[in-house]
């Protein structure tokens, strides 16, 4: 007769080895079943994470496509700006001004170079000279001379100078600070140029827009020597030494067409140089460096053009009153 209590304890036996394969087969299913799971939330995690990386290079791509702007603010503004520009940058409106201008003066260079019968590529002509926009001493009671002389140059070597040095400063400066403002400090410059020309060196004839271009560049001299330090001081030191040479190469064709030019030639003024670097330096600076301000509520805005106005009513008056051309 069999022990009842053996009898039990094989078919518990038998059912745990019975048991033993299918209670394995429920515990891989389960691993499996986690590690599907464990996938499904590893590929949405990645899905994710790229759909992030996706928004946040969208993000930054306004920043990428504003490469030049990018450039541009660290050759003409201050650290401390150049964020604020970069976020409102755009190309709209464009640098119309500058580009008008220069076409404008081009033009009448070949007008008169091309059209006109006439050897003005190199040296001035008499044709030049009796342009109706060139500043004549003699006929300054036709005002727009003032301003018109800007448009006509003594040759390939003043059109050539005047629109590169222009246009590489002045299409920058205008991305930052618009039309209105570059120019404002341009015909400034003009104006001062002239009318300085009609005091220090009132016989002589003038053209070129010399008088713009050095305003352009007196208003970023002054600039870059006001904030040297936040406008990287390698780059600052780079741009000095550009500035200066450029003015220092056109001043002395400046002063060789004054004083060195041939018997059979007229010589020029170069007093608007002079005159507009300094309108630059007062008005150009002031307009320059409010790029995040309101420019009429800068007291300093005021204080250039009340001196520059000043210097203007002088001027008039000396040409009404006591000019040795009168």
């Amino acid at each position: 007769m069999s022990d009842p209590f053996a009898v039990c304890v094989e078919e518990e036996n038998r059912l745990v080895v019975e048991g033993g394969p299918r209670t394995m087969a429920a515990d891989h299913d389960l691993e499996m079943e986690d590690m599907n799971l464990n996938m499904d939330r590893d590929m949405k995690g990645e899905l994710e994470e790229e759909k992030e990386m996706r928004e946040d290079s969208g993000r930054e791509d306004p920043f990428k496509s504003k490469k030049v702007h990018r450039v541009v603010s660290k050759w003409m503004l201050p650290e401390k700006v150049r964020r604020t520009y970069l976020e409102r940058a755009n190309c709209l409106p464009p640098p119309v001004f500058i580009i008008s201008v220069s076409l404008a003066e081009l033009a009448v260079f070949i007008y008169y170079a091309v059209w006109k019968p006439q050897k003005q590529w190199i040296t001035l002509d008499t044709g030049i000279l009796e342009s109706p926009f060139t500043y004549n001493p003699k006929k300054r009671e036709q005002a727009w001379r003032f301003v018109s002389y800007m448009l006509v140059h003594a040759g390939v070597q003043h059109i050539v100078g005047n629109l590169i040095m222009q246009l590489a400063l002045g299409i920058p400066l205008e991305m930052v600070h618009k039309g209105l403002r570059v120019g404002l400090v341009y015909l400034a410059g003009v104006i001062a140029g002239s009318l300085a020309s009609s005091i220090f060196d009132p016989l002589r004839y003038l053209v070129g827009a010399s008088g713009g271009v050095y305003a352009l560049m007196g208003g970023y001299f002054m600039n870059v020597l006001v904030n040297f330090r936040e406008m990287i001081p390698a780059f600052g030191i780079v741009r000095l030494l550009i500035i200066i040479l450029i003015i220092g190469s056109d001043m002395g064709f400046a002063l060789y067409r004054r004083f060195f030019v041939p018997a059979d030639g007229s010589p020029v003024s170069f007093a608007a140089h002079v005159a507009g670097g300094f309108a630059g330096m007062s008005i150009g600076y002031t307009v320059f460096s409010c790029f995040d301000k309101a420019l009429l509520k800068d007291p300093r805005f005021w204080i250039a053009i009340a001196a520059y106005l000043a210097c203007v009513l002088f001027a008039v008056f000396f040409n009404i009153f006591l000019s040795p051309a009168n």
